[in-house]
Parts: structure tokens; sequence; C-alpha cells
């Protein structure tokens, strides 16, 4: 236990540099409040006001915690949600970070992967990374992803690149933790082709056998075999199947495990989302954010192939 608390507490000095006067609040739900605990005992370590909020699983990445949960985000000044499903890209995230809280979510983690993988990658490095990957899609217009047979194009054309490094020094900065992406909205109405899913689904797990997704005009319109099946449910029929991000996985730690939180995060993939985006500059509204992991695939953003190295 001494050596989870002593991750915990580099994780509130290190990433979110915790001041001595801040308080902390920990939102956690049924599923993971053990792990929570450990951050709530660090922070109470610390000298620092603490406090603990559980609340009932969310069904999906993406859903609304309850509206007590989110007015208590937007009074605090460091937040840490570990929970089954992300908060990351919801209303409730977003005004917390208005109102000036710094934010690390920690959806579905567990206690190997507080000490394996993404967390243990040297953040300096992750963080000149990131910014390298988030220059090209600011600076882009066009995005082409080749896997296999398959090939899928979208425009980010005025859509600002996001960098999530997990630290957080400022006001109002946020993002998943462990971390290392790039990541970006694609204008909705924009993508066409298909592509193929081989490493990881959100919500699913590790991908045995990989699936296609065909996608026209911005909107998922079929996904193949039983796991496409099950994303579709996920995503439901309405705004939920809207294409919603583009990311960059920049951690040279992370690995492929079937939890999306360090899947996503892996250097040499690439994920698209489906779903709400208006958190990071999109339009889409759906109450649920699916991400599906691609490994090793060709992408070019205005005709000039991305290097991952």
């Amino acid at each position: 236990m001494l050596d989870y608390l002593n991750v915990a507490e580099n994780v509130l000095n290190n990433n979110l540099f915790v001041k001595q006067d801040e308080q902390i609040l920990i939102i956690t739900d049924t599923e993971l409040r053990d792990i929570a605990n450990i951050f709530f005992q660090a922070g109470l370590r610390m000298k620092n006001e603490t406090m603990l909020m559980e609340m009932a699983p969310r069904l999906k990445s993406g859903e609304e915690p309850p509206k007590t949960v989110s007015k208590a985000m937007q009074a605090a000044e460091v937040i840490l949600c570990i929970t089954k499903h992300s908060l990351t890209h919801t209303n409730a995230r977003k005004k917390a970070s208005n109102a000036g809280a710094r934010i690390a979510t920690m959806p579905g983690v567990t206690l190997d992967m507080l000490k394996n993988g993404a967390i243990s990658a040297d953040y300096h490095e992750v963080v000149e990374r990131t910014a390298k990957y988030c220059e090209l899609l600011n600076q882009g217009n066009q995005v082409e992803i080749k896997k296999g047979d398959t090939c899928l194009s979208f425009s980010i054309k005025n859509r600002a690149g996001i960098e999530s490094t997990g630290v957080f020094k400022e006001k109002g900065e946020a993002g998943n933790l462990p971390s290392g992406e790039a990541y970006i909205a694609p204008i909705e109405d924009s993508a066409n082709g298909t592509i193929m899913i081989d490493g990881s689904i959100a919500g699913i797990g590790v991908i045995e056998e990989p699936l296609t997704l065909e996608i026209e005009n911005g909107r998922l319109t079929a996904a193949s075999g039983d796991k496409g099946k099950e994303l579709l449910e996920l995503l439901g029929s309405g705004a939920g199947r809207k294409i919603a991000e583009f990311g960059i996985g920049t951690n040279n730690k992370a690995r492929l495990i079937g939890n999306v939180l360090e899947d996503e995060k892996v250097f040499g993939t690439v994920h698209i989302a489906f779903g709400s985006n208006k958190s990071f500059g999109g339009e889409t509204e759906a109450n649920v954010h699916i991400d599906c992991v691609i490994k090793n695939p060709i992408v070019s953003i205005d005709n000039k192939e991305v290097r991952f190295n």
C-alpha cells in the first residue's frame, strides 16, 4: 500500500503540481473507490484539504455525472476523476475547467497502471513529442489514414489541436493521466471511407480480430463482426455515430492492454472516436464518446506522411 501511496503523491506533486493551500476533489464510483481512496489518503498525507465524492458508475464514456457532482467540480481547484468510464469529454469537466480547475481524468485506471507502462514515462519527453505532433495538426487541413486495404480521409481545417501531456500546471488545464496524445476534432461531416480497427475499443477492449468501419459524410454507417455490432450499440443510433476525434499516441512507455486510457497513448498508434466533441472544439453533444485504436497505420496530413520516430 505504501508504494501506491508514494505513486499517488508523486502524481499530485509532479503531474498536478498541487500547492499547499489548494483543495483536492476526487470523483469516483463504486467500481474504482479503492484506487480513488489511495489518492484520497495521499492528499491527506500531504496535508491538503481533500474530499472524496462517490457516485454510481456511468454506463458509457462521455455520459454526464450527476448535477451535484458537476457543481462540486466547479468549486474545486484540483480534481481527479477516477471512474470506470471517462468524464473527459463531458460538459461537467468543461465547466470545471472554465472555472479554473486543473483536472486529471483516469478512467478505468488499475493498480498495475499506477506502477507500470504509461505512468512511468519521462513526461518531459512526452511533452516535447506531443507538441511536435500537435503542431502538425494545427498546420494541416486534410488527414488520410490507411490500414491494410482501407482508407479514411477527413478535414481538420481551422480546428485546433489539443496537447494531452499528463502535466497540468495552469488553471483550466485538463486531460487524461497517464497521458500522451495530440488530438483534434475533425470537421463533423467531412469523413469518408473505411478504416480497419485492430487495436482496441473503449468499453470493449483489445480487438482479437480486426473489424472494418464504414463512414459516410462523417457518420459511422456500418461496422463488421460481433465487436462492430457491440460498438454500434454503445454509440446508439443518433449523434453518437458522428466522428468526433482524431488522435496520435505520443507515450513510448504506453502498452496496448485493453484499457483505452493507456491504449490510445501508445506511440505508433492513432485513434478515431465517435460521439461528443464539443468540449474540445467540435459541434457534437451525444452523451457518449468511444475511442477506436489503430496499430501502425500510414497517416498523411496534406499528402505528407507522418513519421513515428
